[in-house]
């Protein structure tokens, strides 16, 4: 494909600059009838762009459904759950003070927090550009001779240049710096949103390894009572060998089926550790069993789903890709400006004493003001490229956006689907593990009376087993995409807007069934609006202050153009 023939399928409106043989010519004359009105279109963009070149930014259109497939079932349409905090839908202690530990003690959501800081002063960086660039104190001092005749310079003064930010290149540095931070925090967010679901996940799987570990012992106890009863039967010709055979491998398979689920139980077991902040050390004497006696946490058996234009609101992680484009578009400004001249004012104030040999000297206060401007007229096409370089980076990232877009609407719709569908197959299979259980229990009673049929007697145990068994693994499906939704919703950021205190009695509590020690105290990064960072504690990170993110909806849907685009 000849490359100088490619052209984007979609670009932004009014960012087409086409810079050809005449590109010198062209902005040559642009720049220059530009500030005295002649070309009037241009100038009134410039005006009503704040006396800033480029496209002035906004969010680009999104693809979304208007419900979701499963709208009309009541089952996602259930409460919102109170104050965001959707893990207390399983009503369960244990898990309330895993997920506020995690919150607390987490290391890589203290890693993103410390972007956030890093933002914030690229940002404060950004913003002091805008103010005089360069402010320096010079000092000169000469004694000597030249040519025989002696010499005295002596001279002290400061030195200050501020490039008057004309065409707006500095605020527009500001504008992207201030969407990278909110990029930043919305990272942040996503990153609390990822570490919820993963502690509510693992959670969830250590109590249904837990589950299934007790089916098994379960079921291992009664088929040894089979096996013995069947050794009994054999010393007084009533079954043979081939039966106690028969049982006993169904009792070996049972018995091998129990250090898998210890296994699966134990990796549950370390991957809470690592998300408690803790190195891998065995959590059930704290964990213990599961609250009220109940094989697994309460699981709702509706969800909030809303409607798919909610995420683009509530998932920090599409939040964040928007800003991204936001801080992109910025540059673009930034480019552009880059095809007009530079105007910059110095001045130097300060105390000159200068003596040269017989020549008179002179000495006294010293005031300079020296204008200046600066025009890069032969690199324009290096800067043209620059500005399809940045605009050919937005447009990637405006698709990126829409992509992200499309994925948690996906991602969103399978959750449910597996939410709702995991109900119905695990009221299917508790009929299911009801009828083996009780035809199980007949057959047994008919094997340790009578002379019963081994084979079903095995097929049933064996059937009592599998249903019980994938019944816990089903209902603990329900578990796992109901917190899947919510995940795909982007619950549970909000967390860090409410007070800390809120958490701070399960935790402090020494009555607390799960002992973790002490551990350094984890906040949330710093208010990006408020005031400037408190000292640090010995934790290493600012204090917490409120901190809220931007509201994209609250921007238009559409990318304009701008004076100079």
């Amino acid at each position: 494909m000849d490359r100088r023939r490619f052209r984007p399928a979609r670009t932004l409106p009014g960012l087409r600059l086409c810079l050809g043989r005449r590109a010198t010519l062209a902005c040559l004359l642009i720049a220059a009838l530009l500030p005295c009105g002649c070309v009037t279109d241009g100038l009134r963009q410039y005006v009503r762009n704040g006396f800033k070149v480029g496209p002035n930014y906004h969010r680009p259109p999104v693809p979304v459904a208007p419900t979701w497939i499963q709208a009309d079932d009541p089952r996602v349409r259930g409460p919102m759950p109170r104050d965001g905090d959707w893990w207390r839908a399983f009503q369960d202690p244990t898990l309330d003070v895993l997920v506020a530990r995690a919150y607390r003690q987490n290391p890589d959501l203290r890693s993103v927090g410390t972007r956030v800081l890093q933002a914030r002063a690229q940002q404060a960086i950004a913003v002091g550009n805008v103010l005089p660039q360069s402010q320096r104190l010079l000092g000169l001092y000469s004694n000597g001779e030249a040519g025989g005749n002696p010499t005295h310079i002596d001279i002290t003064a400061f030195n200050l240049s501020w490039e008057l930010d004309f065409w707006g290149r500095c605020r527009r540095q500001v504008e992207s710096a201030n969407a990278r931070l909110d990029a930043s925090v919305e990272d942040y967010d996503a990153a609390l949103v990822t570490l919820l679901a993963d502690v509510a996940t693992n959670y969830v799987q250590y109590r249904v390894a837990q589950q299934r570990i007790a089916i098994a012992r379960d079921n291992l106890r009664l088929q040894e009572g089979l096996v013995a009863v069947a050794e009994r039967q054999v010393q007084v010709g009533t079954a043979t060998a081939l039966d106690v055979a028969q049982l006993r491998t169904l009792m070996e398979q049972t018995r091998s089926t129990i250090p898998a689920l210890e296994i699966a139980r134990g990796q549950a077991n370390d991957q809470l550790s690592i998300l408690l902040g803790e190195p891998p050390r065995d959590l059930e004497p704290g964990l213990g069993p599961a609250p009220g006696g109940l094989p697994m946490p309460t699981i709702p058996a509706a969800v909030a789903a809303g409607i798919p234009a909610d995420l683009v609101r509530r998932r920090p992680d599409v939040r964040g890709a928007e800003r991204r484009v936001a801080a992109q578009s910025a540059q673009i400004g930034v480019a552009v400006a880059g095809l007009f001249p530079s105007i910059s004012i110095g001045t130097a104030l300060g105390h000159s004493d200068v003596k040269l040999g017989p020549l008179a000297g002179s000495g006294g206060g010293l005031a300079l003001v020296i204008p200046q401007f600066s025009w890069d007229v032969l690199n324009y096409g290096r800067l043209a490229n620059n500005v399809h370089l940045q605009d050919a980076r937005t447009q990637e990232l405006v698709a990126t956006y829409q992509g992200r877009v499309l994925t948690a609407a996906r991602e969103v719709q399978t959750a449910l689907r597996g939410f709702l569908r995991s109900q119905e197959q695990a009221d299917a299979l508790a009929r299911s593990a009801a009828a083996a259980a009780s035809a199980t229990a007949i057959e047994g009673r008919n094997f340790s009376e009578i002379e019963a049929d081994v084979n079903r007697l095995f097929t049933l145990a064996n059937a009592r087993l599998q249903a019980q068994d994938q019944l816990a693994v089903a209902r603990g499906n329900i578990a796992l995409n109901l917190i899947g939704v919510y995940r795909a919703l982007g619950g549970g950021w909000d967390l860090r807007l409410r007070d800390d205190r809120h958490y701070e009695g399960p935790i402090a509590s020494h009555s607390d069934p799960l002992t973790l020690g002490e551990a350094p105290p984890v906040t949330a990064p710093p208010d990006v609006r408020g005031e400037e960072p408190a000292a640090a504690d010995p934790s290493g990170l600012p204090e917490a202050l409120p901190m809220r993110a931007p509201d994209p909806a609250a921007v238009p849907d559409a990318m304009d153009q701008g004076a100079g685009g």
